[in-house]
């Protein structure tokens, strides 16, 4: 079984009335009697509402305006707590300060914000740090490897080795000999077949052969 809604209670007519006068000081804006109704959680009825706003606007504690199909109250202004011209002037002042303010701060705040992602986006101090360590370590082992062969404990190379590297020297050379002559014949092939000087100097850097 669905548990019953809390009935609000209801306040006295005294109450209602002093809760009412009070509610539209406090918020110093227009109301109609259905908003203090409900802004005082139906503690005062609509129809207490109406009665002690209309009751409250005779007596003139507060002001009264029609406003389409209802009338609206609210409290009434205290003209010594107005402010005077140059009053109004100085807070014009300061607004237009504040926005000025304001506009720099959010300059300000873009760039921390574009300066922060950049920052972001940059090797972060630990990763800076064991970089640093890396760089170290490999500076270490080339230095100790540059001693070992100023000390000539560099290792020789045997004579066998040696012919070794020559014979696949003289090899990959042949063998380029033997592709740069097939290139030549085969470009003389296709210059034969160039309609002019233009032509075969386009096909000579198509082909690439001078590379």
């Amino acid at each position: 079984m669905a548990p019953r809604k809390k009935t609000e209670e209801k306040a006295s007519a005294n109450e209602a009335a002093d809760m009412v006068l009070h509610y539209l000081r406090k918020q110093n804006r227009p109301y109609s009697a259905i908003d203090v109704s409900a802004n005082l959680h139906n503690k005062v009825t609509k129809a207490a509402a109406a009665k002690i706003l209309k009751d409250l606007h005779e007596q003139k504690q507060i002001e009264g305006r029609a406003a389409g199909k209802q009338i609206v109250y609210h409290a009434l202004q205290n003209a010594a707590e107005a402010c005077t011209t140059d009053q109004l002037a100085a807070l014009d002042t300061q607004i237009t300060d504040l926005r000025t303010q304001t506009s720099s701060l959010q300059t300000s705040a873009k760039t921390l914000r574009t300066t922060l992602s950049s920052l972001n986006s940059t090797l972060s101090t630990a990763d800076l740090i064991a970089n640093v360590h890396a760089l170290e370590s490999e500076e270490a082992a080339i230095l100790a490897r540059l001693d070992g062969l100023k000390k000539g404990k560099a290792k020789k190379v045997t004579e066998t080795e040696r012919q070794a590297v020559e014979k696949e020297w003289k090899k990959c050379g042949s063998v380029c000999k033997r592709r740069e002559k097939i290139a030549a014949e085969m470009w003389k092939m296709i210059a034969d077949f160039a309609v002019d000087g233009e032509a075969r100097e386009e096909l000579r850097e198509r082909f690439d052969l001078d590379g």
